[in-house]
């Protein structure tokens, strides 16, 4: 019997877009509205400068967040969700709502074993 691939079930693909830390927060904050690179790192201290660059521009070869670049002074840029990154984010609602549904109860496991 052959043995089975994340690609088979459709998460490969889905975790490898969405995958790591920070991606599944930035897609919800630009799937909504158009962001610019301050607003999106003051919406999520916890990120580098560094890190937000980085995973915006993976987003962006993904195809999930389109760049808009305003030719002023100054210069500004905008994010937001392309079709496919609303799709995305549109599929990833039923998880975020498991993850409010048992989020504490897994807390609470953590914190009994640790």
């Amino acid at each position: 019997m052959a043995k089975m691939q994340p690609e088979s079930c459709g998460l490969g693909p889905a975790f490898q877009v969405i995958g790591g830390k920070w991606k599944a927060l930035i897609l919800w904050l630009v799937h909504t509205e158009p962001r610019r690179f301050g607003e999106l790192k003051r919406l999520v201290p916890d990120i580098s400068e560094k890190m937000l660059i980085q995973q915006l521009r993976e987003m962006e070869a993904d195809g999930l967040v389109h760049r808009e670049v305003f030719h002023e002074v100054p210069p500004r840029v905008e994010y937001s969700a392309t079709p496919l990154g609303q799709s995305l984010d549109d599929a990833l609602v039923p998880l975020a709502n498991w993850g409010k549904e048992h989020g504490a109860a897994i807390e609470a496991r953590k914190a009994k074993v640790a």
